[in-house]
């Protein structure tokens, strides 16, 4: 199957490759079906494409490669739809967005994917995560060395 995308052209997909995002993503939430694709320039960062929003993709990043300690706490009752064997199986993602200082990682609300299962959802963390994380530090470096 093909997709067609406003950043990335035509995306050539397998039936196995989407996601279900069942109750859609914050501010998205009739979007229901999303591809992981992985960013050529920066093997940190991937793209949460819509399969049926072109124009809709969100760039994403584990946290812990920039928070180690980084832990999703919530309530288990989040995560009984994704039908978790073990919750050790939990892939999650943080979406990257910008703000007036430069790039920001949220926190406060990950997606968390079941892969075996291609199901996922967003969900908003128990404990006092920020709801934006700073990566201006990580940006700058970034520039400097370009």
């Amino acid at each position: 199957m093909q997709i067609n995308t406003t950043r990335f052209g035509t995306v050539e997909l397998l039936p196995e490759d989407i996601l279900l995002f069942p109750a859609g993503l914050f501010g998205f939430e009739e979007a229901l079906h999303w591809v992981l694709l992985g960013d050529a320039e920066n093997e940190s960062l991937a793209w949460l494409q819509s399969v049926s929003q072109p124009e809709l993709a969100l760039p994403v990043v584990s946290p812990r490669r920039f928070v180690p300690d980084y832990q999703v706490r919530v309530a288990k009752s989040q995560l009984l739809p994704l039908q978790f064997g073990a919750f050790d199986q939990a892939y999650v993602l943080g979406i990257v967005g910008k703000d007036d200082e430069g790039l920001t990682l949220n926190l406060k609300a990950p997606l968390v994917i079941n892969l075996d299962r291609r199901i996922g959802r967003q969900v908003i963390t128990s404990d006092e995560q920020p709801l934006q994380y700073a990566l201006y530090e990580t940006h700058r470096e970034l520039r400097k060395s370009a």
